[in-house]
């Protein structure tokens, strides 16, 4: 097929969970044959922290403008065999409007955000979509699934809402050759938020002032100054995804933390997970709906509600069964959660469009 994604960004995943995901489908996408292009915003908080500014697969054009998207690429979308338009592409609704008018082929909305997307447009938010755009897709390629997938059907009009999870490319996230040494008892990997940050507090910080002898790292940009660090928390500015594996093998357990709105509508696995996992790492997480759907919860994966359920993990898991949990974590996602799954339920959908 010929291919066309409108997404945030494929160049830089600085503050962002969209770069990883866009990476690994593309790769795979472009590996099975397809002809894919990424068009992506060029934006000044980008600029500078473009960690892969020439991506090695498919072709990736940075435009300045939606005329100069327009002028380079109509011919690119008309003769697309499928357009995706992802969710906080810059000027989204513009963008959407001009592709879906152009497209001859499928077109779909892909939303690594559904939950914000959601809130948003309850609230009159259109950043990037409206709720008339959402008919208008041949598929609604949602982050989030469970309820979630009614409401886009029933509520919003979606032709077609699948849930299509975050993913990780097994070729860049797994377990070092060698046992790397463990530096921090307990890491987190995310961009600040406001709405993460109680669950942090909770199952990290807290925890980090009860256990004084032990060593925590967070890693991501964003947060403010005003935070009381604990002196056995290392802060890391930003990891480049080619740093994540590195940083999830320095620890005994990795935190899984989310986002209010997420949490609220569960089924929504972060691309961290899915990474933290597949690097072997045994994960703590807070609680959501349909966490149990994605790993076995207390063979696969921790939950912890509190701060004394976090500690004992941290200081109560042997050795010996924090390896098996992260091991048989890593198995799940290999076998489910794959830039190769995603791209078989990709084509899968694009055939059922047509059969449609």
């Amino acid at each position: 097929m010929r291919i066309v994604f409108l997404g945030l960004s494929i160049t830089s995943s600085w503050g962002n969970g969209h770069a990883t995901n866009y990476r690994a489908l593309v790769r795979e996408l472009s590996a099975r044959g397809h002809d894919v292009l990424f068009c992506e915003r060029d934006m000044p908080w980008y600029e500078d922290q473009r960690d892969l500014p020439e991506p090695p697969w498919g072709r990736t054009s940075l435009y300045g403008s939606l005329e100069e998207l327009a002028e380079r690429h109509a011919e690119d979308i008309a003769g697309a065999d499928l357009v995706v338009v992802g969710s906080y592409v810059p000027d989204g609704v513009a963008v959407a409007e001009w592709a879906l008018d152009a497209a001859s082929g499928a077109t779909a909305f892909y939303d690594i955000d559904t939950p914000v997307t959601l809130g948003k447009l309850r609230r009159g938010d259109h950043e990037y979509l409206t709720p008339e755009l959402i008919g208008r897709y041949d598929l609604y390629l949602s982050f989030t699934g469970g309820p979630t997938l009614e409401v886009l059907e029933g509520e919003y009009g979606a032709r077609h809402a699948v849930a299509f999870y975050c993913l990780v490319d097994p070729e860049a996230y797994r377990p070092p050759a060698a046992p790397a040494p463990v530096r921090w008892d307990l890491g987190y990997l995310g961009t600040y938020s406001d709405d993460r940050q109680p669950a942090l507090e909770r199952l990290l910080l807290e925890p980090a002032r009860r256990l004084p002898e032990a060593s925590f790292a967070v890693a991501g940009p964003r947060y403010p100054e005003s935070i009381g660090w604990p002196a056995n928390v290392e802060r890391i500015d930003h990891l480049a995804p080619a740093d994540h594996p590195s940083f999830y093998a320095s620890q005994r357990f990795t935190l899984n933390v989310t986002r209010k709105e997420m949490r609220a509508a569960g089924w929504s696995p972060s691309v961290r997970l899915f990474e933290a996992a597949a690097c072997g790492v045994p994960v703590i997480s807070d609680r959501w709906p349909g966490l149990g759907s994605i790993f076995t919860i207390g063979e696969e994966i921790l939950v912890a509600d509190s701060v004394d359920e976090a500690i004992a993990f941290l200081t109560e898991v042997e050795e010996e069964e924090r390896r098996e949990i992260g091991a048989r974590a890593r198995r799940r996602v290999l076998a489910e959660h794959t830039a190769e799954h995603r791209c078989d339920q990709l084509e899968h959908e694009v055939a059922g469009v047509a059969a449609r």
